[in-house]
């Protein structure tokens, strides 16, 4: 196979290329978590009904995790910088179609395009990270990317309450989605900075993104719907159906001269260890958000505004050691990674015990948690990314970032099934917390399998 790699510009580093990726990073964070503060208002402004409502949330996710695989190999054959250019078109303007949106079909359309153009630019900015930064830049890039990510999905909740709050322009709940044009524009004329580059191959394995997209949506749909709707039979028979596509996908990409995944990638012991690791790391960290919010909210009847002012005891502790991860993972190597997830376990235990108690007994837990994400996040992020050749970045991102996505929708649906089980909210926010402790602890033995440090250490 034919390698046309488009060599970053000399003496481009990570500080020109970060501040566009980073932003770009932030925006697609804040999104996903930003809608859930909306619906409250939406609900009352569109007459949404609860299917309405789940579809604003289940298309977004449903979209980004269907296209994630194929969005990455799009940016190895057409060039990085263009396709997160694309993506970033589409996402924003996107944006603008749900900030305007006169009835709930509308909004959930905008958010199925939203999903789609996120699914072009997020394997781009892994890519563009691990090829355009020179390598012994990358393990302060990847911390950076991770404290940006974090951020975003804590802060969500605090950004979406205060504009709605504040009721800029008399526009409510749809700031939420308007302010991104003028953040996605900023981030269009900061992409200037960043070097094209591409990968391997010289078309698109259209048969093989087919399969995939259709064994992801098999696979995701029941996973998003299937508790709410009491796990009929056709999410079982989706999720077989799921197995027989993917096992079908890797047969045809072994046969491809131009796979849409060249399956090669996964014999090193860095990408596939830490895609299980990664899975699991998502499967904690999607659940704990939901369940927390649902808990403050619902359980303790908290404002979104005020919940997200919890929230920022995880933001805290997840900024102190996010910093700083990147050294603390040149010392102890994959132990950086046990040690975030012990952590992260110790917060959540402590949180199950203050269950009930007052608010203050949960903030201790709530930092912890928010210390261990910071350890364990960015470490994992460049293990995995760390042996893949420059030629199947783009690819193997797009395979992170799915992994990424299933692992929220696979955590979000059995954690749902221990909180929802509880006689009372007290009491599933209890047994939530357990559940994820032993998660966590799952996680720590993983990092076994890591190798001791990374490629770029």
């Amino acid at each position: 196979m034919t390698t046309t790699v488009i060599a970053p510009a000399a003496g481009r580093t990570g500080a020109k290329v970060l501040p566009a990726l980073l932003t770009v990073t932030f925006l697609t964070a804040l999104d996903f978590f930003i809608v859930n503060v909306a619906m409250p208002a939406i609900q009352l402004d569109l007459r949404a009904g609860p299917a309405a409502l789940q579809w604003m949330v289940a298309g977004f996710g449903l979209a980004l995790a269907a296209g994630l695989i194929t969005g990455g190999r799009l940016g190895d054959l057409y060039g990085r910088r263009r396709v997160l250019t694309a993506g970033l078109i589409v996402f924003t303007a996107a944006s603008v179609l749900c900030g305007v949106a006169p009835v709930a079909g509308a909004l959930v359309a905008g958010r199925v395009l939203q999903g789609a153009g996120a699914a072009l630019l997020m394997p781009q900015t892994l890519a563009i990270l691990r090829t355009a930064v020179p390598a012994p830049e990358q393990p302060r890039a990847f911390a950076r990317y991770a404290l940006t990510l974090g951020l975003g999905a804590v802060f969500g909740q605090v950004v979406g309450g205060l504009l709605i709050k504040a009721d800029l322009f008399g526009l409510d709940w749809r700031a939420c989605f308007l302010i991104n044009l003028p953040v996605g524009i900023a981030a269009l004329v900061m992409l200037r900075s960043v070097p094209e580059s591409r990968g391997s191959g010289t078309r698109l394995d259209l048969a093989g993104a087919a399969l995939v997209t259709a064994a992801l949506v098999a696979l995701v749909l029941p996973l998003i719907q299937g508790r709410e709707h009491g796990w009929p039979v056709w999410t079982w028979m989706s999720l077989g159906l799921a197995a027989v596509l993917f096992a079908a996908f890797v047969r045809l990409q072994r046969y491809r001269q131009q796979p849409l995944v060249d399956l090669r990638i996964f014999r090193g012991r860095s990408f596939g260890a830490g895609l299980v690791a990664v899975q699991a790391f998502w499967m904690g960290q999607a659940s704990f958000f939901l369940v927390l919010a649902l808990y403050l909210q619902t359980g303790r009847g908290l404002s979104a505004l005020e919940s997200g002012a919890v929230f920022m005891a995880v933001g805290a502790g997840y900024l102190l050691t996010s910093m700083r991860a990147h050294r603390i993972a040149a010392r102890l190597g994959r132990a950086s990674v046990a040690l975030g997830a012990v952590v992260m376990a110790a917060g959540l235990g402590a949180m199950a015990l203050a269950a009930g108690a007052g608010l203050g007994w949960l903030l201790p837990g709530l930092a912890l948690e928010g210390l261990g994400m910071g350890l364990a996040l960015a470490p994992l992020t460049t293990f995995a990314l760390s042996a893949v050749p420059a030629e199947h970045t783009g690819a193997a991102s797009g395979v992170l970032s799915t992994v990424n996505q299933t692992g929220n929708a696979l955590g979000v649906a059995l954690i749902g099934i221990v909180f929802y089980r509880a006689a009372t909210i007290t009491e599933g926010f209890r047994a939530s917390m357990v559940a994820l402790v032993v998660l966590e602890l799952a996680l720590a033995l993983l990092a076994n399998l890591l190798p001791r440090a990374s490629a770029s250490s």
